[in-house]
């Protein structure tokens, strides 16, 4: 069932779960995060940057659309990481259920006022909106846009940033990164700030670029209010290795024989990170 990202995000928010939002870059990663989340009976955000929306193109969304509405579990279609207003339009002409507007480069003022006026039009057509405050870094050449330098999410900003635009929910920087992280690099998570935002906003609160961060982490950040991950290099990384060694023998040209096992590697990692999320069952409190 299709429903807003409001809604979705609000049982999470009541239950402290987080529902996993997974990147999808074609049409066999979105059907195999569909199946996986219904054999978890887990919630699903299907996120879908401009990057990737320009590759699938908006005519895929009615596809998208109609596989959405006949899941047995509550999905929402939405836009990640959306960069300017017309961005905004084009994701609600498609039939996103939800969009992210990310200003977090701006200034506050300006992160602000653009944010605003995204809310304002997206929600006389009932779309709820997520903004960002502070900076996610980036990790490698592949991974979406972030700060070369963090700049970590100030509770009392938080407060006003949220009044001053009316957004539904927030993307937060307690210390992630897009990317996958060099092995030599351990990421830490501001888990005390996190508190603090929580209990200074009550709203569902996002983490971005959490793909290198321990488990044990990220299990803490759900229980202390994040109630949306966002998932894009984990699994792409898991489905496309896995293709990389199926193309290893140079005979193998079908989809059927290429893709299979490649989405088995793909929903093995969506399905941890649904446990790990608390998400999984979860359905049921729709």
């Amino acid at each position: 069932m299709l429903i807003t990202g409001k809604d979705l995000l609000a049982v999470a928010h009541e239950n402290y779960f987080a529902v996993p939002a997974f990147n999808i870059s074609d049409w066999a990663m979105f059907n195999g995060i569909v199946e996986i989340s219904e054999e978890e009976q887990s919630p699903l955000i299907v996120a879908i940057h401009p990057d990737e929306l320009s590759h699938i193109t908006a005519d895929l969304l009615p596809a998208i659309i109609a596989r959405s509405h006949r899941a047995s579990v509550p999905v929402t279609i939405h836009l990640d990481h959306g960069a300017n207003y017309e961005q905004a339009l084009t994701a609600i002409q498609a039939g996103f259920k939800s969009l992210m507007i990310d200003g977090s480069m701006l200034s506050f003022e300006e992160n602000a006022a653009l944010t605003k006026r995204v809310a304002e039009t997206a929600h006389k057509v009932g779309l709820s909106v997520e903004g960002e405050l502070g900076t996610i870094g980036k990790m490698d050449e592949e991974a979406e846009d972030g700060a070369v330098e963090i700049i970590y999410t100030d509770p009392a900003d938080a407060v006003r940033f949220i009044q001053e635009t009316g957004v539904d929910s927030l993307a937060v920087a307690i210390g992630t990164s897009h990317g996958i992280y060099p092995s030599w690099l351990k990421p830490a998570l501001k888990l005390d700030l996190l508190k603090e935002i929580k209990a200074a906003t009550g709203i569902p609160l996002v983490l971005h670029g959490g793909s290198g961060n321990p488990d044990d982490e990220i299990a803490e950040a759900v229980k202390l209010g994040i109630n949306k991950i966002n998932i894009s290099s984990d699994i792409k990384h898991a489905y496309h290795s896995k293709m990389r060694e199926v193309l290893a023998d140079a005979g193998v040209r079908e989809p059927n024989t290429i893709q299979p096992p490649s989405l088995v590697a793909m929903k093995e990692t969506a399905k941890h990170k649904i446990r790990l999320f608390d998400a999984a069952g979860k359905a049921t409190l729709y």
